[in-house]
């Protein structure tokens, strides 16, 4: 799971309501420190997933009521978040999951596999975030989860290039298969009509989600539902910033400037008074 996903964590918290930047903050602790295991320092595989599997016993006590054996501090202020906002604890199983998997795995078969993983690393923020808000109906979990899907994958065609210099490719490989594209090409940083075929294909696929998705911005309330217009339209931003740059993601990779900032803003303030989603909005540049 991408460190960027958890940076941005706090500074989205800011613009949320003063009475639940506590509890955002220590979802995010939890989140981080469970991130950090499965991520960084020198430990072996072996050892990321001991410690992870002692971080499901803090969990675990959690659930039971009972003092954790590791983290103690971290998890008794989960437990306090957790009961005052009746927050369930299988988002955190989940992503718990997500970071074991991704210990071990750097190949998805196809997109049902690539999805399955999005479930568990994506989607947990986004069920606890509706739970404190008090929002966490079918309609919104169902939309949310097609937001932070389709906000993983947008990341990964970002980062094509520095994942696979980590030696990790989330391309699922029967869409390389079918757009006849090759590891060799992703080692090389080919850019020909294959690959952008592929891409092409790959960020509809994203774009559709977000859009899918982004009506749960115009049903939460207040700055809520502003925060995540910008997010849905930052999102937009990014795909259409790889489409512009004809999708050679290894000499460019895409990413948002002050303008574009300037951009994503005043299409969020749109989407937020027309109450409309506005679709597909047409780039700025003329090229979408």
């Amino acid at each position: 799971m991408e460190a960027d996903h958890y940076e941005n964590f706090p500074i989205a918290r800011v613009w949320l309501p003063k009475a639940l930047r506590g509890p955002i903050g220590v979802i995010y602790q939890v989140s981080r420190t469970a991130a950090e295991i499965a991520e960084e320092g020198n430990w072996r595989p072996a050892e990321r997933h001991a410690r992870l599997a002692d971080f499901r016993a803090g969990l675990d006590a959690v659930a039971s009521g009972h003092m954790a054996p590791v983290h103690p501090l971290l998890f008794g202020k989960l437990a306090g978040v957790a009961a005052q906002y009746k927050l369930p604890l299988a988002p955190f199983y989940d992503l718990v999951s997500a970071l074991d998997q991704e210990i071990d795995t750097t190949r998805y078969a196809d997109r049902p596999a690539l999805l399955d993983y999005c479930r568990r690393a994506a989607h947990p923020v986004g069920h606890l975030m509706l739970h404190l808000f008090q929002a966490a109906s079918a309609e919104n979990l169902a939309d949310s989860d097609a937001i932070c899907t389709a906000l993983h994958l947008t990341n990964f065609w970002q980062d094509v290039a520095p994942n696979w210099k980590n030696g990790r490719v989330y391309l699922p490989l029967a869409d390389l298969q079918r757009f006849g594209v090759t590891e060799a090409q992703l080692a090389k940083g080919v850019v020909d009509d294959a690959w952008r075929a592929l891409m092409a294909y790959e960020v509809a696929y994203a774009r559709a989600m977000l859009v899918r998705g982004a009506p749960l911005a115009l049903r939460l309330p207040g700055r809520a539902g502003l925060v995540l217009c910008g997010i849905v339209h930052g999102g937009l931003r990014i795909l259409e910033r790889i489409e512009t740059a004809g999708y050679d993601v290894f000499r460019h990779r895409p990413a948002l400037g002050a303008f574009d900032w300037c951009v994503v803003a005043a299409r969020s303030v749109t989407m937020w008074l027309s109450r409309r989603v506005g679709v597909r909005a047409t780039s700025i540049e003329g090229n979408v």
